[in-house]
């Protein structure tokens, strides 16, 4: 059994800034467990496109209102102002100063400032075209130079640890639900270890893999999000799930991300017969229309048109030679694949990218259960709305996780007496009576199976009846899946699976009972489709 003072589940921007600002007290033991061996994946590390910062003729009532139109009316404007007043603050001291990252620049000390959809201005900043690579490997190895910072890698988060829940005493029945750390599987040693801590947070990003299409990590598939609604944590906006327009479309590379900065830098959208398309849809925007409206656009002209893919033109907008300076890695992998990008356009198509709802939070990342908190893709800040604006969620990871860690910092320095749990307290662990192993091969039916509901039923475009019979099919698998769980040795991929069916049936549930479509969310059944374009 562990016992610390912080634990915190993941180590992208969120929970390795958290990380990064309560260590500076030596006093305070922080754990952290992620499931990568080096502790480096993270839906951090894939980011491509930048950080937002504050560009030329750029201010922060500016930012808010991006944030705001993006968000479709669906935008916590507090949530905003605060990420508007504090990022670029933030961003300079923690990532350039502390951490070291270097972003591109134009010239010696002139930041090299991009354009993304939506924004009024250029406004992101980027390394190359593997911003979060560079911020991700920057905030790990300034946590290793810490000593009161314990690592657990290859190891996975079961459940949270909560009284009344997990509590031994009957009694705590009449008490509000509080958590005291998680169960954690321990991949090296095949164990469940309790793991307590006074704070809690959970920085486990996103869900993308719980469909078919998507440009998500393979860890991405709701962890922290199912830990914390069987623990009885308020969810909230899960129906707005982000579909990115452009993720590559040949075999051998599908899933990679073909980040919005190429479309910032002046890519096009073509029909595979050449033709630009996204005026039809967004005669102001163009190709820079919010990620919905292009998503549902390029959807729009595979569906009535039959295409497997549409095209993102490049080559006709830049050099050659600035095409593998701006985006090295994109060139590279597409490269690998037979396309050239500098002669001739980018098969894409949609796919699912980024969870705008998540865990409820306050402007400090605390949760609706008393010691839980939840900052990054996990949370729901209330930023994004109803549609994330480009670049924001980094920004968003780095400004909660040193909000979470002030408060805990400074709750945790007032002293004020608060129950330690003994070992006594916990049940531990208990997998005496089970013989089975997991068969990787139920595990891996039953996860496509899952992406599949998902994909067409619960997609970029919703109705009532696709809806009702994602519910019904993944209620069946849910008790098909609890009860392979119950009855089976746990590892890694059992627990992933467990816990997509459950953030799947949450996601179905919230798209059903929201009859509006709005931003991401967008309900077939309540609107009408006018020719090309989507009214």
């Amino acid at each position: 059994m562990i016992q610390t003072d912080v634990l915190i589940i993941g180590t992208g921007i969120a929970g390795a800034t958290a990380a990064l600002r309560l260590a500076e007290n030596p006093k305070l033991r922080i754990t952290i467990i992620t499931r990568d061996p080096d502790a480096h994946e993270s839906n951090t590390y894939w980011a491509q496109g930048g950080i937002i910062h504050r560009g030329p003729g750029d201010t922060a009532d500016l930012l808010v209102k991006d944030i705001l139109e993006a968000g479709a009316g669906a935008s916590l404007p507090s949530a905003a102002r605060i990420l508007a007043d504090e990022g670029p603050r933030l961003l300079q001291e923690i990532l350039v100063r502390t951490s070291g990252v270097q972003f591109d620049e134009d010239g010696p000390g002139k930041l090299a400032y991009g354009q993304e959809a939506a924004h009024s201005v250029r406004r992101i900043l980027h390394v190359g075209d593997g911003t979060g690579a560079a911020i991700s490997k920057a905030l790990i190895a300034a946590l290793k130079k810490k000593p009161n910072i314990e690592w657990f890698t290859n190891a996975t988060a079961v459940d949270l640890i909560t009284h009344p829940h997990h509590a031994r005493d009957p009694l705590t029945a009449y008490q509000p639900v509080i958590c005291y750390g998680a169960y954690v599987f321990d991949g090296n040693g095949h164990a469940v270890h309790r793991t307590l801590a006074t704070k809690t947070i959970l920085a486990t990003g996103g869900l993308g893999r719980i469909f078919r299409n998507t440009t998500n990590p393979h860890g991405a598939r709701g962890d922290g999000l199912a830990m914390a609604n069987r623990a009885g944590a308020r969810i909230i906006n899960a129906e707005y799930i982000q579909f990115h327009p452009t993720a590559l479309a040949v075999p051998g590379a599908e899933g990679f991300l073909i980040s919005e900065a190429v479309r910032g830098e002046g890519g096009t959208l073509l029909t595979p017969q050449g033709r630009a398309f996204m005026e039809d849809y967004s005669p102001q925007w163009k190709d820079l229309a919010p990620r919905d409206i292009v998503a549902r656009a390029i959807h729009h002209q595979m569906e009535t048109k039959g295409y497997s893919h549409v095209l993102l033109d490049i080559a006709s907008h830049m050099d050659a030679e600035s095409i593998r300076q701006r985006f090295p890695n994109i060139y590279s992998t597409c490269k690998k694949v037979g396309i050239d990008i500098t002669r001739e356009p980018i098969p894409v198509v949609p796919a699912a990218h980024y969870s705008c709802g998540g865990v409820w939070v306050d402007e400090w990342g605390h949760s609706s259960i008393e010691n839980l908190y939840a900052i990054g893709e996990v949370s729901c800040t209330g930023l994004h709305g109803a549609n994330r604006l480009a670049s924001t969620s980094l920004l968003e990871g780095l400004v909660w996780g040193d909000r979470a860690a002030r408060q805990i910092q400074e709750r945790l320095a007032r002293n004020l007496p608060r129950k330690i749990l003994k070992r006594e307290d916990v049940p531990p662990w208990d997998e005496s009576a089970l013989t089975a192993d997991a068969d990787p091969a139920l595990i891996q039916g039953d996860m496509q199976t899952i992406k599949n509901i998902m994909w067409h039923y619960v997609g970029l475009v919703r109705s009532a009846e696709r809806l009702s019979r994602a519910i019904r099919e993944l209620r069946h698998l849910w008790n098909e899946i609890e009860t392979f769980y119950l009855s089976t040795k746990i590892n890694d991929e059992l627990i992933g699976l467990r816990n997509a069916v459950e953030v799947a049936l949450i996601v179905a549930q919230a798209a059903r009972h929201n009859r509006q479509s709005k931003g991401c969310h967008y309900r077939q059944d309540s609107v009408t489709v006018e020719g090309d374009r989507l009214i």
